[in-house]
């Protein structure tokens, strides 16, 4: 298919990170479902804690919102204390969330070591969520462009390239996140079109058109609109708002920027 003609769904996915145990997250995923399940033309992916997954597993199983894990190993089994491995998540959840700045940032983990998790992800059926991003000194350094190339071609190498267009990006502004300094529309898209032309290198041009792009750096109901209203942003991964009714409105808010609602 050319890339020209290719359409993406547009993907919102809610990373509920520490918060959330199980009978919260199966309450809360009780409470905001049929919302979601108003709004089939977006995919919605939950992504709640570990040990809450089998609780919204239960409660979203058969409508039509997907599951996402936050983080998994790469090995399958094996001696790794307080790790999941990605056998356990077959079956269970559709996506996981890899490389995410907190992931990153706190602990230490490498472009390398997001790719080896990402490479598991595709080897036992799971769609990866990569997250990519510039911190604030990187930014005023002018290395936005040096920072996302080095971590799209190390997190995202030698991938299998009939599972290239299933792959899911997230761009996550990491400076604009708690830094009082907020990312624009133009911001985003800039650095979107930089992750799609390294794909483009990577993978040829319709893999690169294929691949969905989502935005995450403090998305809220208000900023949503003008972020997914751009043609190179398929969505987001909201962080602080899927923990709150407002993440209906988030999906619902995406579905009208990309003339779905």
């Amino acid at each position: 298919m050319s890339a020209a003609f290719i359409r993406r769904v547009p993907i919102v996915a809610g990373n509920w990170k520490m918060h959330y145990g199980p009978s919260d997250a199966h309450d809360f995923a009780t409470a905001i479902l049929g919302g979601l399940t108003s709004i089939p033309m977006v995919e919605r992916v939950l992504c709640p804690p570990a040990v809450s997954l089998t609780a919204v597993h239960a409660v979203i199983a058969g409508s039509g919102v997907r599951l996402g894990a936050q983080n998994m190993y790469f090995e399958p089994r094996g001696a790794y204390t307080g790790e999941i491995a990605p056998t356990m998540l077959q079956g269970l959840c559709d996506y996981v969330i890899l490389g995410h700045s907190e992931r990153r940032g706190y602990f230490g983990e490498t472009d390398e070591l997001v790719n080896r998790k990402t490479l598991a992800a595709f080897a036992y059926g799971l769609t990866p969520i990569v997250c990519v991003g510039e911190r604030l000194e990187d930014r005023d350094a002018n290395l936005t462009e040096r920072v996302i190339t080095e971590q799209v071609r190390g997190s995202l190498a030698n991938l299998p390239p009939e599972r290239v267009a299933e792959l899911v990006v997230a761009y996550e502004p990491i400076w604009a996140i708690g830094t009082g300094r907020a990312a624009t529309a133009q911001d985003a898209a800039d650095v979107v079109a930089i992750i799609r032309a390294l794909l483009a290198e990577l993978y040829g041009a319709d893999a690169a058109q294929a691949v969905r792009v989502q935005y995450g750096g403090s998305v809220t109901a208000a900023n949503i609109a003008e972020f997914a209203a751009l043609p190179d942003i398929d969505g987001a991964l909201v962080g602080g708002a899927s923990l709150k009714p407002e993440f209906i409105e988030i999906v619902r808010r995406t579905a009208e920027a990309k003339g779905l609602g």
